[in-house]
């Protein structure tokens, strides 16, 4: 059996073949149950099915598993079946601290002991590399010299198929070659003289072979229904009252309008470089306001942000941009009548959206896929309504973005030629980024058809 874990819910047990067979797994299936055996991205503040071996592990508030005792010879969490032969398994990773040139923060696969296992390694001297571990013994595989640092997010995989072991760092091969330390095993999370933090794990059955694990004895439980949460709105608030603004509103801490119309800034249109109507800087919070048009370039957030309960009318260029930091968060509100799209993340982070709604629209969120700096972007969309909109998420899967979908209900769309995921390839700033594909991978768009509802 293993654990999935879906963004926002609590963990759902399943053995392979749940929701699809064992057999057609073992086929090469390619939907979204059928890829992903196994993911965890911490969100329910706990780490229920790891195993841990070593170090000082704690997950924070914004679900991110950490290990923070640099002085930890081996830290490891472990989590899946001894018996898993071919799969690949990624994970975000972002070192801390390194206590010297040969410490690391890593992934690891295939592991049949705490000290036997495939390890791909981000050390303190700045290079990445594909190990086979053996007790004391290590030997590499292959690495690249990536200018690893602290503080940064890394997107680590390892794939393995019989005995050839890859590792790839952002989508980039850094290392490939055939080693017969292990034939199956688990994954692992490991430090050696380091801190690091971890989100966002995956393990993948399709390219690389099914995880072979044996059938379930008894029944998996049921899956945990969400949270109680805000319904996402059923209709356009009406405004208290109408405001004309002629130059952007700087607020600092919390700004409550108690659901006056703001208007008046740019011409209505998608010009780019409009001024916002509301610039927010770090840390604050613009609630109940309804934004008319024209609206400029609607919301700027310079970093860590929430918007509660915002409505956009008629989005401009862009109903809200996210610039600066880390964490973002669209709780309530909605908006229509965006010709391009509403949510612009061109910061680093993640930017979480739930209890929204969407009407009229190009895309409800885009990860920047042209931007001055090609930043590794995440976005997590829970109960949200979607209506007359081309797309819901675009992302670039060359710089490792991920988006998470739940509870997603989109009305009026018979045919279904809503797109939920959208894959780019990012560019650098002054081309246009490619499309390359749409729909679940269980890598970078996480998602299964039970969280997709048609109205």
């Amino acid at each position: 059996m293993q654990k999935r874990r879906l963004s926002g819910r609590r963990p759902l047990l399943l053995a392979v073949g749940a929701g699809v067979t064992a057999a057609a797994l073992a086929a090469g299936m390619t939907s979204a149950f059928a890829a992903t055996v196994f993911s965890d991205d911490f969100t329910d503040g706990d780490t229920s099915g790891w195993s841990k071996s070593g170090g000082t592990w704690t997950v924070d508030g914004s679900g991110v598993l950490n290990q923070s005792n640099a002085g930890s010879e081996l830290a490891r969490q472990f989590a899946g079946q001894t018996s898993w032969t071919n799969y690949s398994v990624q994970a975000r990773v972002r070192p801390t601290s390194f206590g010297s040139s040969s410490a690391l923060v890593g992934l690891a696969a295939r592991s049949t002991s705490s000290t036997k296992m495939y390890r791909l390694a981000l050390l303190g001297s700045g290079r990445a590399e594909l190990q086979a571990v053996n007790g004391s013994s290590v030997t590499a595989i292959g690495s690249a010299a990536l200018g690893i640092g602290t503080g940064t997010w890394y997107t680590v995989r390892i794939e393995t198929s019989g005995s050839t072991i890859r590792g790839f760092v952002n989508g980039t091969q850094i290392a490939s070659g055939s080693n017969s330390l292990a034939g199956a095993g688990r994954i692992g999370l490991v430090t050696a003289y380091a801190s690091g933090g971890f989100d966002d794990v995956a393990v993948d059955s399709s390219g690389g072979g099914t995880p072979t694990t044996p059938p379930p004895t008894t029944t998996p439980p049921p899956t945990t229904p969400p949270p109680t949460t805000t319904p996402p709105p059923a209709g356009w608030p009406t405004p208290t009252s109408s405001q004309k603004v002629d130059a952007t509103i700087a607020v600092s801490g919390t700004f409550d309008g108690g659901l006056k119309r703001y208007y008046g800034i740019g011409d209505g249109g998608q010009g780019e470089s409009q001024d916002p109507m509301f610039e927010l800087a770090v840390g604050a919070t613009l609630r109940n306001v309804i934004i008319g048009a024209p609206a400029g370039d609607g919301v700027h957030c310079e970093g860590n942000c929430t918007l509660i309960n915002v409505w956009w009318e008629d989005v401009g260029e862009d109903a809200a941009t996210f610039r600066g930091g880390t964490t973002y968060t669209v709780d309530g509100g909605g908006a229509r009548s965006a010709s391009d799209k509403v949510f612009q993340h061109n910061g680093s982070g993640t930017v979480h959206i739930k209890n929204f709604r969407v009407e009229n629209a190009g895309k409800l969120y885009r990860a920047c896929g042209n931007c001055s700096t090609s930043y590794q972007r995440h976005v997590v969309i829970d109960n949200v309504i979607v209506r007359n909109t081309d797309a819901i998420a675009g992302i670039n899967t060359n710089w490792g973005d991920t988006a998470r979908f739940s509870r997603i209900t989109i009305v009026g769309d018979p045919d279904r030629e809503t797109s939920i995921c959208v894959k780019y390839k990012g560019v650098p700033k002054g081309s246009e980024p490619t499309e390359i594909g749409e729909g679940a991978d269980g890598v970078n768009c996480l998602y299964s058809p039970s969280d997709i509802t048609y109205q």
